[in-house]
């Protein structure tokens, strides 16, 4: 694993029921990131088909297989490319349908993860939860997983992947117009809490009414803004990451003094309550 990656998340608009546009400009965005040197580059939740459906129905057309030809496609570009790329996108399995992120590299397919918690808010409100066990995957660029939107909002997520060794985790996102609070703080105490580097990336514009807020952000494994993209800009962020750090969960101000370690210092035993049901 290199010592040091360089990392983008594309915050970008999109037409919803736009597939193949959509992609094409992914695809596009994920070339110019590349271009400045990214080797992970990270897009948005539902980026293929837009969100802010009024039913399951109307979806379904625009909904793939994973793998499927978007995938095979960005597996193409990665290929030529030499990146790891995560982006959204509305999965079809049978007769259940999901808000799905797939992970791709230079390889092909990495893997795959399912929107487990899922707000009352635009096509959410009408699939199927993810109930898959949270899952880290080892590539030579650190240890990645996924989480989408909502997700964050659940504390459980991010330290279960932590736990299994995360080193970043990814989250796609469609935060609309007055959910700032989840950007300026909420992800910020994921990254903090857990120790681990954070690519959190959301798309601008309006659709059918609903209007999304920006504001992705690449966080260090101490909570810091590296990078931050604006409320209303399509625009691509970048910056630089060790994931290597996020494996030193120990810190010490003052030896002997002054030391914390948030995973040592653990008390799971008081805990029972969390994975009770409400």
């Amino acid at each position: 694993m290199t010592d040091k990656i360089k990392v983008a998340g594309v915050q970008m608009d999109l037409e919803i029921k736009q597939n193949r546009e959509n992609l094409d400009k992914l695809i596009r965005l994920l070339r110019t990131a590349s271009g400045q040197g990214a080797k992970l580059v990270v897009f948005p939740e539902c980026a293929l088909s837009g969100f802010v459906f009024g039913s399951r129905a109307e979806a379904l057309p625009y909904m793939e297989t994973i793998p499927g030809p978007a995938t095979d496609k960005v597996a193409d570009a990665c290929r030529e490319l030499g990146v790891f790329t995560v982006f959204g996108l509305l999965e079809k399995d049978g007769e259940k349908c999901y808000n799905s992120a797939a992970l791709i590299g230079p390889q092909g397919l990495i893997g795959k993860y399912r929107k487990s918690h899922l707000p009352c808010m635009g096509i959410d409100r009408f699939l199927d939860c993810g109930h898959d066990p949270y899952q880290v995957y080892q590539t030579p660029i650190g240890n990645i997983g996924l989480f989408i939107c909502y997700d964050c909002n659940f504390p459980e997520v991010s330290r279960a992947l932590a736990l299994q060794g995360a080193d970043i985790l990814i989250l796609p996102t469609n935060w609309p117009v007055g959910r700032a609070k989840v950007p300026k703080y909420i992800i910020i105490a994921r990254a903090y809490e857990n120790k681990v580097h954070l690519i959190a990336v959301n798309r601008v514009g309006r659709e059918r009414g609903t209007s999304f807020l920006g504001l992705s952000k690449i966080l260090n494994v101490y909570g810091d803004t590296l990078a931050e993209a604006s409320e209303t800009r399509e625009e691509i962020i970048y910056a630089e990451i060790n994931p290597a750090e996020a494996r030193q969960k120990h810190t010490t101000v003052t030896p002997g003094e002054f030391e914390v370690d948030f995973f040592r210092d653990r008390q799971p035993e008081l805990y029972r309550r969390l994975v009770e049901p409400g």
